[in-house]
């Protein structure tokens, strides 16, 4: 499981980025208050001003853009914790790997130990995925909806408009949470100490 988390981490990213259209104010950026994600008691934060360049499409890349890479962060930080409580499948990962040996290593330290013939199935996978999700109906630069999660497939067609605006927002920030979150864990990887709270957890740096 922690090998798989921590690939999608790795491989997966919101692709096809559009030509920015410079110094063009969108009409999604003039009303981002109303937005999923947007809640007190900071709404609209964008100090950068990425709302306001390029293209309606632009800011709609931004917001698929964030939607996976939060959703990404979520399996990536739910692995690294679950692979640092040592929980594991039975069995062997290939011939010579046990799942119980992954385990007892560090996220990064069981990735490295992964096989190549196993890397390449898991960005494989994410690939598929990936694609699939850009395939969609028409696709969110085009006026369509945000990527939906491909596997597991969720219907939402019976969901009303503002009980779904409340479920995208909460997963909105989860997803930031997370990516908080699983930047932490990186950190405190590679720069021991760097994050005090993490300092002496058996597993987490």
């Amino acid at each position: 499981m922690k090998t798989f988390t921590l690939l999608a981490l790795a491989g997966t990213a919101a692709a096809f980025a559009p030509a920015a259209k410079q110094g063009s104010s969108t009409q999604l950026a003039a009303d981002l208050d109303s937005m999923a994600g947007s809640i007190k008691p900071i709404k609209n934060f964008d100090p950068l001003g990425l709302a306001d360049i390029g293209s309606d499409e632009t800011l709609a890349w931004f917001r698929a853009a964030e939607l996976k890479h939060g959703r990404v962060a979520m399996l990536a930080f739910s692995g690294y914790v679950v692979q640092s409580m040592g929980f594991h499948f039975p069995g062997k990962l290939a011939s010579d790997v046990d799942f119980s040996t992954l385990s007892a290593m560090k996220p990064f330290d069981a990735w490295d130990a992964v096989p190549d013939a196993g890397k390449a199935q898991i960005l494989g996978t994410i690939f598929v995925a990936e694609l699939a999700s850009e395939s969609q109906g028409t696709h969110y630069m085009k006026g369509g909806n945000t990527p939906e999660v491909v596997f597991p497939k969720f219907d939402f067609s019976g969901v009303d408009a503002d009980t779904l605006k409340t479920k995208q927002t909460r997963e909105l920030q989860n997803g930031r949470l997370a990516m908080i979150g699983i930047m932490g864990f990186i950190a405190a990887n590679n720069v021991p100490g760097s994050v005090p709270a993490l300092a002496g957890l058996e597993g987490f740096n």
